[in-house]
């Protein structure tokens, strides 16, 4: 019998939650056409592959690994398990990979592969966000002193990235700042 983890892996709040169950879903449609007996699974939602340092399931997966839990580990995709090549050498290392003809030459290439998208979508999302910034619009997620904004464009799409003050935590946030402003005062 033998004995084969999932594992699954989505970058981000854009995608949806539904993605873990799908990719989850596929793997368990493979072990059952290989006669593989399922005895974890290891999920980690909206955290990018960049990197297995915080992953928390990742890092529970190749524990269980090598307590000997399981043989294969089995994702839908090399890089739902990182897109970071010293990770997945690393990984290839320690761990059996199964769902398609993995070795080092795959490692080497896909892992260069999944490097240059990550680098090359972090200047896409910069480029995004600058984009935003110079339309008046807020970048990134909702700070204190703000509230969201819902509007629609003219073909029914939501704006994104708009915000105006909240008077109630706007107060407080002018408090704090008199009061550091005193304390600066006296300190001096």
């Amino acid at each position: 019998m033998t004995r084969v983890a999932l594992y699954a892996r989505y970058s981000s709040d854009n995608q949806r939650e539904a993605s873990i169950e799908d990719q989850l879903r596929l793997c368990r449609e493979h072990s059952f056409k290989e006669r593989w007996t399922v005895v974890g699974t290891y999920a980690d939602a909206a955290i990018s592959g960049a990197g297995i340092v915080r992953r928390p399931d990742i890092q529970r997966l190749l524990s269980d690994a090598q307590s000997g839990q399981f043989e294969i580990v089995l994702a839908e995709a090399l890089d739902r398990l990182s897109g970071d090549q010293e990770d997945v050498a690393g990984l290839f290392k320690r761990l059996r990979f199964a769902g398609g003809p993995v070795d080092e030459l795959h490692v080497g290439l896909k892992g260069t592969m999944n490097a240059l998208f990550l680098r090359d979508l972090a200047v896409e999302i910069r480029r995004g966000q600058s984009g935003r910034i110079l339309n008046g619009h807020a970048a990134g997620g909702l700070s204190y002193g703000y509230r969201l904004v819902k509007k629609l464009d003219e073909s029914g799409e939501p704006i994104r990235g708009l915000r105006e003050i909240d008077e109630h935590q706007a107060q407080v946030m002018r408090r704090i700042f008199q009061e550091s402003l005193s304390v600066d005062q006296r300190v001096r």
